[in-house]
């Protein structure tokens, strides 16, 4: 049995002050991928960020606080990859990728679009690049598990506030059917909601108004498995009992070993 963990930390110091460490120990998780550490690795000389029995793996961006992604293991990967060619993606530090036997699990941080039309331009220049990536992806002879912060919500059901969003980055008609050709074309599967169909299944709120009490959200942080592991997916839950950020971490359980 794996568990594997994505978070959007928002700060990953920030997230230490809120007691995220303490809280990712007593999960213990076989992989942890986290997204936004907004830090450089010198700025995290502090033992909490290495936690102990794992291996641990960070990507910077190359302008300070921001962006980011990490990666914690407890086996040692095969092989970590964090560039892909091209930019946004390389020079803000958004993709990890770690090798294990068999399978490979991926941090990414896909950009937010929300800020400017400038801002969704270049989202949606990432998306076009990485589609090209999803599909390489899928010509390999291996399983894959990314976990990420898609920044994007694919279904009706996947945020409160789906009517008044739909002119809204995150919920735009294209961006959902971009995801569209990623499970139906590409083949990636949503692991989430393979055992998990219900309603009010957030993992971001808003900083604003009441959106946290009242359940205002989106559901934009999940984990996207090839199909071979489908059958393998065992436990699905979001943790929202302590906040570290406005991201709530998503913990998947996968009936399968990560071996070196």
């Amino acid at each position: 049995m794996a568990k594997i963990i994505t978070c959007n930390t928002n700060g990953i110091r920030a997230a230490a002050r809120k007691g995220f460490f303490d809280w990712l120990e007593d999960e213990r998780a076989d992989v942890v991928c986290i997204q936004e550490t907004k830090a450089q690795v010198d700025q995290l000389s502090d033992p909490v960020f290495s936690p102990e029995g794992y291996h641990c793996f960070y990507n910077d961006a190359l302008k300070k606080g921001y962006s980011g992604t990490a990666l914690y293991s407890r086996v040692k990967p095969r092989a970590v990859h964090t560039r892909l060619g091209w930019d946004p993606v390389d020079s803000e530090g958004r993709y990890l990728q770690a090798d294990f036997d068999k399978v490979s699990v991926i941090s990414l941080y896909v950009p937010s679009g929300s800020s400017s039309e400038e801002a969704q331009a270049r989202k949606y220049t990432f998306m076009d690049h990485f589609m090209d990536h999803l599909r390489a992806l899928r010509r390999k002879r291996r399983e894959f598990i990314i976990c990420a912060d898609w920044n994007i919500c694919h279904k009706e059901i996947d945020l409160k506030n789906w009517r008044g969003n739909r002119k809204n980055s995150g919920f735009l008609p294209e961006e959902r059917a971009w995801l569209d050709t990623v499970y139906d074309d590409v083949g990636f599967v949503d692991s989430f909601r393979l055992i998990n169909p219900e309603p009010e299944q957030y993992t971001w709120w808003s900083n604003r108004g009441q959106a946290w009490a009242n359940n205002t959200g989106w559901r934009l942080d999940y984990q996207m498995i090839t199909p071979g592991l489908a059958d393998k997916v065992t436990g699905a839950d979001i943790y929202k009992a302590q906040r570290f950020s406005d991201h709530a971490p998503q913990i998947m359980e996968y009936d399968l070993s990560i071996k070196a």
